[in-house]
């Protein structure tokens, strides 16, 4: 039935549930179709290479083995639950329909006279091996009670005998599941005795067992995190290398993600004067004579760049996707900051800091525009730009009236809305100052030596302060990760990037991370 080996990775955030696309994923999907014996990958720096299904199958374990060593370590929501499918989808179909059938059959069979008990039999070896699985390895007399109690053998003997007593196995059962079940579970296990039907009470024990299952796998997640956090950074490079060592040449979208990065800093930053003659290279040049950006400078471009990375735009770099999703969510809680700063900076322009600085009035206008943005992609801003403006107007003369001030005319309210709905234009010159403002106050976070603290808060901010800080330290947490995993990567592409005429393995210029 596979009830206690079928889970999934499951997070409190949406953004998780869409696929992770690792740097191998394209290989992955070869394996879900009709594919040939071998699959061939290739590039124009390498021969074509030969990969068997059993190579395929084992690049899909390792690449499953480290995404939930990665989620574990950067998600303290992570959690294991049993798989589950659309309530329409053709698998959630198929499965009702198998479980349907197996569930009458095994009806058929206690209902029969004399009783066939091989379903049941089957089971029960099923429900043994999964209360053992519960069982900690202290729990010797427990386990010893446990193989005497559902000797299987014995079980088949006595069936064949008709001496199968089936209600006091079960009864033993859930006297044992009762004994092991976390404290959540203690009502769904106390309302199974009153179950009757033996057909019934099987199928709710299995039910039951594996939401038990599911408890111990994450309690064991919970334990083993502060362990995996001390070692994944070692973890994460030796299976990725390992994946590399298989699929060579599967770093172009990081080579160029880099490359882009690097071409930005070097037009922003200012060349230095030539040197003197016979005044031979400074540390950071290469044979020419010209000066590179620091590897930091670049990598730290490359990062922030993460959160303008637009739709259908060249994929991700492999080295960060795993964390897709993440950043994604990340960059989307950005343009809604940045939006939500906006529309208060404009407003608080047009009322003055009298009626801005009303009691409720900064949180009320905060909350409409959040909850009107949420959910939106930034190219559906406009439309809800729209609404609110009006919304706004609304607040800003119901205050007002209130407070005894004077209405708002109508071209004051119509130059309200308008630098309201203006904001949508990513060129307008308040959302470019907010964008401005959060990127400078995100990198402080993504520094290797960057400390935040209060005095660095950037101004016209103060409104959306804490949902910015709870930003910058999830950024923050991913990037020092990825950091500290991909690091030599990183050095070694931008290396060749920054000083294509440096001696082969020379640090010159390549500052530390």
């Amino acid at each position: 039935m596979g009830t206690f080996t079928s889970i999934r990775l499951e997070k409190t955030t949406p953004a998780f549930k869409q696929k992770i696309r690792f740097p191998f994923h394209r290989l992955l999907l070869e394996t879900t179709g009709s594919i040939p014996p071998l699959v061939r990958f290739h590039s124009a720096a390498n021969p074509p290479q030969a990969l068997s299904m059993n190579e395929l199958q084992q690049i899909a374990d390792d690449i499953s083995r480290l995404t939930i060593v990665h989620e574990i370590v950067l998600d303290s929501d992570f959690k294991l639950q049993a798989a589950s499918f659309s309530p329409k989808s053709l698998e959630n179909r198929v499965k009702e329909t198998l479980h349907k059938a197996f569930w009458d059959s095994l009806e058929e069979q206690l209902s029969a006279s004399p009783p066939d008990y091989t379903r049941a039999i089957q089971l029960l070896q099923e429900i043994k091996e999964g209360l053992l699985s519960l069982l900690l390895p202290r729990h010797h007399q427990l386990r010893s009670q446990i193989e005497e109690a559902l000797d299987v053998e014995l079980i088949r003997q006595e069936a064949e005998h008709g001496a199968l007593d089936i209600r006091g196995l079960t009864t033993y059962v859930l006297g044992t599941m009762a004994r092991l079940c976390a404290p959540i579970r203690d009502e769904e296990v106390q309302g199974l005795q009153s179950l009757t039907h033996p057909a019934q009470l099987l199928r709710e024990i299995f039910r039951v067992l594996g939401l038990m299952k599911m408890d111990m796998l994450n309690f064991t997640v919970q334990s083993i995190r502060t362990h995996l956090q001390d070692h994944t950074v070692q973890y994460e490079r030796k299976k990725f290398q390992e994946l590399l060592d298989k699929l060579p040449n599967s770093l172009d979208h990081t080579r160029e993600w880099l490359r882009k990065a690097a071409a930005e800093v070097s037009v922003s930053s200012p060349q230095p004067p030539p040197h003197p003659a016979g005044g031979g290279t400074s540390p950071g040049a290469d044979s020419s004579g010209t000066t590179a950006p620091s590897l930091t400078s670049v990598l730290n471009r490359g990062y922030m760049n993460l959160l303008c990375w637009q739709p259908g735009q060249k994929e991700y770099p492999e080295t960060l996707c795993m964390d897709q999703a993440r950043l994604q969510e990340v960059q989307a809680q950005v343009n809604q900051l940045t939006v939500i700063a906006a529309v208060l900076l404009v407003t608080s322009g047009m009322c003055g800091s009298t009626l801005f600085g009303s009691p409720g009035f900064v949180a009320r206008l905060k909350r409409v525009t959040k909850v009107l943005l949420e959910g939106l992609s930034s190219t559906r801003y406009e439309a809800a730009l729209e609404d609110i403006s009006d919304q706004v107007l609304q607040e800003v003369s119901r205050t007002l009236a209130q407070l005894g001030y004077p209405a708002f005319t109508a071209d004051k309210c119509a130059s309200l809305k308008g630098q309201i709905k203006s904001i949508a234009d990513k060129g307008n010159a308040v959302r470019q100052v907010i964008e401005q403002r959060i990127r400078s106050f995100l990198s402080l976070f993504i520094s290797p030596d960057g400390q935040n603290s209060q005095k660095d808060f950037p101004k016209g901010l103060d409104p959306i302060q804490e949902e910015l800080l709870e930003v910058g330290r999830r950024f923050g947490s991913v990037i020092h990760h990825n950091r500290q995993v991909f690091g030599p990567y990183y050095a070694g592409i931008l290396q060749k990037v920054l000083l294509p005429n440096a001696e082969p393995d020379s640090d010159a210029g390549m500052d530390s991370f």
